[in-house]
This record gives C-alpha cells, structure tokens and sequence, in this order.
C-alpha cells in the first residue's frame, strides 16, 4: 500500500478505485474482501466466525500495541478514545488465540495505571 500511495500523483484524489475508475465504495470494498475470504476458505463456516472489512482496524490496533506503541497512541492514531481502543482490542485479541495473553497482560497493566 505505500508504495500504492507513494506513486500516486499528488493531485489525484482517489487512490482505491473501482473497476469504472470511480470512488471504490464501503460496500464494495466489503463485498471484493468476502470474496477473497471466501476464496482463501476463511468463510464463517470454515473458521466458525465472520471476518468482516471493519475488522482490519481491531486487527491493526492489536498489532500496534504489540508492537510497543501505548493505548494513547493508538487511540490517537486511530481516531478513538482510550478507552474505546482498549474495548476494541481486547475483543480482537479474543479472536486471535496466538495474541490473547500477551494483549491482555498489556490492557490490564495499562488499566491499572489508568483507569
């Protein structure tokens, strides 16, 4: 994607378009990641959950504080409250086992200190 952006020229508004050239569209964005999460045999039915567009932002938070970055930082990066940050990656932390304890050490030592 940054190499996507890095080449755009400066003028030009739109980055992710549809196949008219146009705007690409909330729904459409969805509806192309379905069909890839389909594709790739991530369906609800093959892992017993919905993956959804919207949840690359829980996604990404988590990675972000994983990857040492505070609560604030990320609720400030991603346009969110504090507390809004922490709720949401406490619950995509639960959807991804590989990350569930080390996000949830880090979520109870911030709310200790904060909340």
């Amino acid at each position: 994607m940054a190499a996507i952006i890095d080449s755009t020229p400066i003028d030009r508004f739109l980055i992710l378009t549809n196949a008219s050239g146009g705007a690409l569209t909330a729904h459409r964005a969805s509806e192309g990641l379905r069909q890839w999460r389909d594709k790739a045999k991530l369906s609800p039915e093959d892992i017993g959950y919905d993956l959804r567009l919207q949840d690359t932002r829980g996604t990404a938070a988590t990675r972000l504080l994983n990857s040492g970055l505070s609560l604030a930082e990320i609720a400030n990066h991603m346009g969110w409250s504090v507390r809004y940050a922490a709720n949401v990656i406490e619950h995509y932390a639960r959807v991804s086992p590989d990350e569930t304890d080390a996000v949830l050490v880090k979520l109870a030592q911030h709310r200790k200190s904060t909340f």
